[in-house]
């Protein structure tokens, strides 16, 4: 079966390339343009009261969509944000101890390396990185304040099993417990409700939630990280009447948010999980459809010189294949010559599946493939 026509309008604006980078930049379904418009209409009618609308319908909205995909108990713990960075320095901020003990594991997204090395170099940060599979037994023998850790590394594929066995480790005085859902979330169907009350979740909708920049979100455990020191005026919305010199903030997950926002993400957010409920697509029904095409791929070796890093077998797998190569970084320019948007970090070529694929999609590709070997 084809879904190509939920995304009309970004597969029409550019007809000739062949976009296998759904875990990057997933193209944008028809419906998210009305959400955008609908942004737009709003503040044009309600100027200022928009904001009443904002962080009333469209906000706890948004919250039930999160908290019905990962099956937590209550949406309040819920708050969103133009990006997970922000997120991540709120969270750190609110941890007491310099310098903040962090483990992590070695295939961490850019942001956070470069953060972290940075407050590292400040002296703000004592790092220890491992490889993931030596992740939880580090965490249990080490003395740390924050275990920070993908659920799906984004360099390999790699998915971080037993969640629970770190959620264990978690205490309201640390060390915090943080899975960054990046490529998780909407790509495997995750069940936090036994450990949400134990561990920080962090994720967004530019990738396979299909909605764009703009609405990434954090699952915040009550309990823990009550007043995080880098706040802004909306971690106190409720209450605008305080005087200057109190600093409060919400009872719930908003007590991370920081000011003024670009609303509009939220409102895609809100039109694209109800065209996919309406079209019965869920988080299994789609990786069930990724994974056709994955082993329709794969069946005919287009790349057999490269190391498949996270081969198919009959678990929960990434939305992407990693291929390691010496010549990956060639691959990737030849197919971008040839309007094949793939990508590549160092040595590994990344080609990610989609709703917006079809087997005609993955037999045109293997054949670019085979003319360019």
């Amino acid at each position: 079966m084809s879904w190509k026509h939920l995304f009309s309008k970004s597969l029409a604006a550019n007809p000739e390339h062949l976009h296998f980078a759904a875990h990057s930049h997933h193209l944008w379904p028809d419906v998210s343009h009305s959400g955008h418009m609908t942004a737009w209409q709003d503040a044009a009618t309600l100027a200022d009261h928009k904001w009443d609308k904002i962080m009333g319908p469209v906000w706890s909205e948004a919250q039930q969509h999160v908290a019905d995909e990962l099956k937590l108990p209550d949406p309040a713990t819920l708050c969103f944000a133009p990006n997970t960075h922000d997120f991540i320095v709120r969270l750190l901020s609110a941890i007491p101890a310099r310098p903040v003990r962090v483990l992590a594991t070695d295939g961490e997204f850019h942001s956070f390396r470069r953060q972290m090395t940075r407050w590292v170099e400040a002296r703000e940060v004592v790092l220890e990185t491992v490889r993931p599979e030596a992740l939880l037994d580090t965490a249990r023998s080490g003395d740390f304040d924050l275990i920070f850790a993908s659920h799906v590394l984004f360099n390999s594929g790699t998915i971080i099993p037993a969640l629970d066995h770190l959620a264990v480790l978690a205490r309201p005085d640390g060390p915090w417990v943080v899975i960054d859902g990046y490529h998780g979330f909407m790509a495997i169907e995750t069940d936090l409700s036994p450990i949400a009350d134990r561990i920080f979740y962090l994720s967004g909708g530019y990738k396979y939630a299909m909605a764009g920049e703009g609405a990434c979100f954090l699952h915040a455990p009550p309990g823990f990280a009550e007043r995080p020191v880098v706040t802004g005026w909306y971690a106190a919305f409720d209450d605008l009447a305080l005087s200057p010199g109190d600093v409060g903030y919400a009872p719930d997950g908003r007590r991370f948010l920081g000011s003024t926002f670009d609303p509009s993400g939220l409102y895609r957010y809100n039109f694209v999980q109800n065209m996919l409920a309406a079209e019965g697509l869920t988080t299994a029904v789609i990786s069930a459809h990724v994974a056709t095409l994955q082993a329709q791929f794969l069946e005919g070796e287009p790349l057999a010189d490269f190391d498949l890093l996270n081969p198919l077998d009959d678990q929960p797998h990434a939305r992407f294949l990693a291929f390691r190569g010496e010549a990956a970084p060639k691959l990737h320019d030849m197919l971008a010559d040839h309007n094949v948007v793939t990508d590549v970090r160092g040595d590994v070529l990344r080609i990610g599946f989609a709703l917006y694929h079809d087997p005609e999609d993955v037999v045109r590709l293997a054949k670019i493939i085979g003319q360019l070997g």
